[in-house]
């Protein structure tokens, strides 16, 4: 397929790239927390014992920083995708698939890692 600015050179290209990826992040954390001040948060869910020393398990790994809840149930389609269910506790790993794409983020839900959607994972 032909890009739109394929006869640009490479560095201008990038450049048009990174700027245009800034904006949009920029206009996604707007909507994000603009979204978030608007739905009230759905009620967390208590922990069971097991579940609980895997989250102690992420925090030591990965720090509290890092850990995300499911908000819905997850149902992976590809390959690398993980099935989880709403209010399992996850840690992030990276901010984007291996392909760059940001609305996919790689996980490790305490033993199995794979991609998410970033849209089903909110702040623990």
């Amino acid at each position: 397929p032909q890009l739109p600015h394929g006869h640009m050179a490479l560095p201008s290209f990038w450049k048009v790239v990174e700027d245009s990826l800034q904006q949009s992040g920029a206009q996604l954390r707007a909507f994000c927390q603009a979204f978030e001040t608007v739905t009230p948060s759905p009620e967390a869910q208590p922990l069971t014992p097991a579940e609980e020393r895997k989250v102690l398990s992420l925090v030591s790994k990965h720090g509290p920083d890092k850990l995300y809840q499911v908000t819905s149930n997850i149902n992976g389609s590809k390959d690398l995708d993980l099935t989880l269910l709403r209010g399992q506790i996850v840690a992030l790993l990276q901010g984007a698939d291996t392909k760059g794409n940001t609305s996919r983020w790689l996980v490790d839900a305490g033993g199995p890692r794979g991609f998410v959607p970033a849209a089903k994972l909110r702040p623990y």
